[in-house]
């Protein structure tokens, strides 16, 4: 596979691992929790500090739990004024950065090479980050969408590759300009690609695509459409033969191949999904159903199509009337879009790059319409990530004074003639605006009904005199600690809590996270895997660390042979042990000391 090589990739290249650990620290008056509850890690986050320690601080609790990723970074136009200041420990590196140019700027010749490097380590965490089913969607134009493509690629595999989206982010044209650009990148990526298109599914269908379907034999599974089983391409291994109902053998058409292997065509066959046309002897195909069918998500989104543009990005922003002025905020409807195809209703959503929470906003709307339960991390480096940032999501959840007229989308749809031609499709679609209207009559003043462009919109209208009301919710504001500095257990400096380096050691043996920390045991089990057992003897006390009580010895390797009923390995955390290594070999156990061989075990 082609890669994409740039100043400075040898030494970021490996630079996500060298990142320290940082423990999250609750700040409770910036925090806004439910009623009668304390701030908690287990609640939406907004978390204040350099997005690429957050990353890493987020791994021991959210490592492969993220279902949907939207990050919106620097776009790279050289007018922003981002500053590349990663500390790579690398002397070539930091003599490149100390001469160059900081904030980067349209003079800087090396500018594509500083967001490269600024992104790469960021994106590898995001990978870690992400739900094997999970996706990630990345915002850019065309200054970096070619370069990140092609580091995209590189980090999740050109398999992982989902959709470039084409979004018209402007509706203006630029006077000044020979060739306007309006349009802006969506690029989405996901670990199982094929699992993540099976999302689509929470998408209503539209009526062009029922028409696609039918069920002449009455299948009882309901109307289905034979989709070709050939691809193009020429592959010798998906090039096998194929029998019909009739017995004749049918090879891929000349310069194609089979669309999947000959195990999947089999497990097609088992299934009684194959189809080989009217007669039993065409081509073969198999049965896709109308029930399993989500709408195919197109790769041009417009304004009109619930996508937003800028312009009403900045108005959304303004109407809650900060003080804290932000240049490029993203629209919610945007965001609201790419949460209903990429997420479900109890999902957890990252945002590394919140800027002014347009993500949080977005989430706790769509709450609001369907019931749902999604959760969202941000992260914010900038200074504003209190008065910007979380005083936004603080405003949509309290409400904030506002006069005027505020507008909901509660319905869209695509509209054709025959619709009104059909009596049964009439009624279905009146039924429906009828059910808004009972349902959302009571929140508004006026419900109001339009048809343009072949798309019918239900909106809900509301006169605000005084102050918009809020949407409900919580969130627990948090910052980035110290380092978790192993190296410092036995001076006192410094010292992690039990939770935050038992959390720590868990993933850095497993590679997972840590679904809960039980209080220290006599065991000191901590949690388990599928093939280990991890254990911590710890005190964030220097004398008791220096004492004997710290030790692993006889009676705790007694304990944790009692509790291990499947014959696990074990691994224990400690700083020290009485027992040798050999004994604790046979006996299934692996000893790592504090503060020495804390490591993943299985490597990366």
């Amino acid at each position: 596979m082609p890669t994409l090589e740039f100043k400075g990739k040898q030494f970021v290249y490996s630079h996500h691992h060298g990142v320290p650990f940082r423990e999250l620290q609750v700040v409770q008056d910036k925090s806004l929790p439910d009623e009668g509850k304390k701030p908690s890690l287990d609640d939406n986050l907004i978390i204040h500090g350099d997005n690429l320690e957050a990353l890493k601080a987020l791994l021991p609790t959210h490592a492969g739990k993220v279902d949907c990723i939207f990050i919106d970074p620097p776009y790279n136009t050289g007018n922003e004024g981002w500053c590349y200041n990663d500390n790579v420990r690398s002397p070539l590196m930091k003599e490149w950065l100390k001469k160059s140019a900081n904030p980067v700027d349209k003079e800087d010749l090396e500018r594509h090479d500083k967001w490269l490097c600024m992104m790469w380590p960021r994106l590898n965490l995001l990978k870690e980050l992400l739900a094997e089913d999970g996706s990630i969607w990345v915002t850019l134009d065309d200054n970096e969408a070619q370069r990140a493509k092609l580091i995209l690629d590189e980090i999740f595999g050109e398999e992982a590759f989902v959709a470039s989206i084409a979004w018209q982010a402007r509706y203006s044209v630029s006077n000044d300009a020979s060739v306007s650009t309006s349009h802006n990148y969506i690029l989405v990526y996901s670990k199982a690609p094929e699992t993540w298109k099976k999302l689509r599914n929470e998408i209503p269908r539209d009526e062009k695509q029922e028409k696609q379907y039918s069920n002449p034999d009455d299948d009882p599974e309901g109307p289905w459409r034979a989709i070709p089983w050939d691809a193009p391409n020429i592959r010798e291994n998906l090039s096998y033969p194929i029998t019909t109902l009739k017995g004749s053998v049918k090879y891929p058409p000349k310069g194609r191949c089979w669309a999947r292997e000959e195990e999947k065509w089999n497990e097609i066959v088992e299934k009684g999904l194959a189809y080989f046309g009217k007669n039993g002897d065409g081509a073969p195909s198999y049965k896709r159903y109308l029930k399993d069918a989500g709408t195919v998500v197109p790769t041009t989104w417009w304004p009109h199509d619930s996508s937003g543009h800028t312009d009403e990005a900045s108005k959304e922003l303004s109407a809650f009337g900060l003080d804290t002025p932000f240049a490029t905020p993203k629209p919610v409807r945007l965001l609201e879009r790419i949460l209903r195809i990429a997420t479900h209703e109890d999902s957890l959503v990252l945002d590394s790059f919140s800027g002014s929470g347009t993500t949080a906003e977005a989430i706790i709307s769509l709450n609001k319409k369907d019931g749902g339960n999604r959760r969202f991390i941000l992260v914010e480096c900038e200074d504003y990530a209190d008065t910007l940032t979380a005083e936004r999501v603080r405003r949509v959840i309290n409400g904030y004074p506002y006069t005027g007229t505020q507008r909901e989308e509660l319905h869209r749809e695509n509209i054709t003639w025959s619709t009104f031609g059909n009596s049964k499709k009439h009624k279905k679609v009146m039924d429906q605006v009828e059910s808004i209207e009972n349902l959302h009559g009571h929140e508004y003043d006026k419900i109001k009904k339009q048809i343009k462009d072949g798309v019918l919109t239900v909106t809900g209208e509301r006169k605000v005199e005084k102050t918009a009301p809020g949407l409900g919710g919580s969130f627990t504001y948090c910052t980035l600690g110290e380092p978790i500095d192993i190296e410092s257990l036995l001076t006192g400096k410094d010292m992690p809590g039990f939770e935050a380096l038992a959390r720590y050691v868990f993933y850095t043996a497993t590679g997972q996270s840590l679904e809960k920390v039980g209080k220290p045991a006599p065991d000191g089990l901590i949690g388990e895997t599928e093939l280990f057992r991890v254990h911590l003897f710890y005190q964030p006390d220097k004398e008791w660390l220096r004492s004997n009580e710290a030790a692993l010895n006889a009676e705790r390797v007694a304990a944790i042979e009692q509790g291990n009923k499947g014959g696990k390995r074990a691994i224990v955390f400690a700083v020290a042990k009485f027992m040798s290594q050999k004994e604790l070999t046979a006996r299934r156990i692996e000893f790592c000391q504090l503060p020495y061989a804390v490591h993943r075990i299985l490597g990366d």
